[in-house]
């Protein structure tokens, strides 16, 4: 004998499917949630490692810069290439550390943020003004922040026009 549903079956069955649909719908909206709190808080976890990263390591890169200006500063005064070899292995610990080396070039424009103003040295014409006239001291710029940990120090030219009588 088949099964004859009568009008109240039918809409108590129909009553319930839509109960299990409300309630799929509702799983899937909180689940959405959760994977989004999740990706949150992973990228939140990812900052504050980095930042941990960072601060662990920033008295090894303060030593490192002064190691590298000692270097630099030697290799200058004594042209010994020993000395300029030892720098460049120190800026490979550098990079390695996340932090890049930013030298001020003879010529370039006073670019502020990046460069610091060491000396001044009249220019001869208006060309020179405020380009770099002698690098001093690199720079050093954090690369995943982009932040300069040091700026550039350089002598600068200056070009003051002589009045006219």
């Amino acid at each position: 004998m088949p099964f004859e549903p009568d009008e109240n079956s039918l809409a108590e069955l129909s009553g319930r499917v839509g109960g299990v649909e409300k309630a799929l719908l509702d799983f899937h909206r909180r689940s959405a949630h959760r994977e989004s709190v999740i990706d949150d808080l992973s990228a939140e976890n990812r900052l504050l490692r980095d930042g941990a990263r960072r601060d662990l390591l920033k008295p090894v890169v303060a030593d490192l810069i002064r190691l590298y200006d000692g270097l630099t500063e030697a290799s200058t005064r004594t042209s010994d290439r020993m000395f300029a070899s030892f720098a460049d292995d120190v800026v490979l610990a550098l990079d390695r550390c996340g932090i890049e080396v930013v030298p001020a070039e003879p010529g370039e424009p006073f670019e502020p943020g990046r460069h610091t103003v060491a000396a001044v040295r009249p220019g001869t014409g208006p060309e020179q003004h405020n380009t770099v006239a002698a690098p001093l001291a690199a720079g050093f710029r954090d690369v995943e922040t982009g932040r300069m940990r040091r700026l550039a120090a350089a002598a600068f030219y200056r070009f003051d026009p002589a009045p006219e009588a």
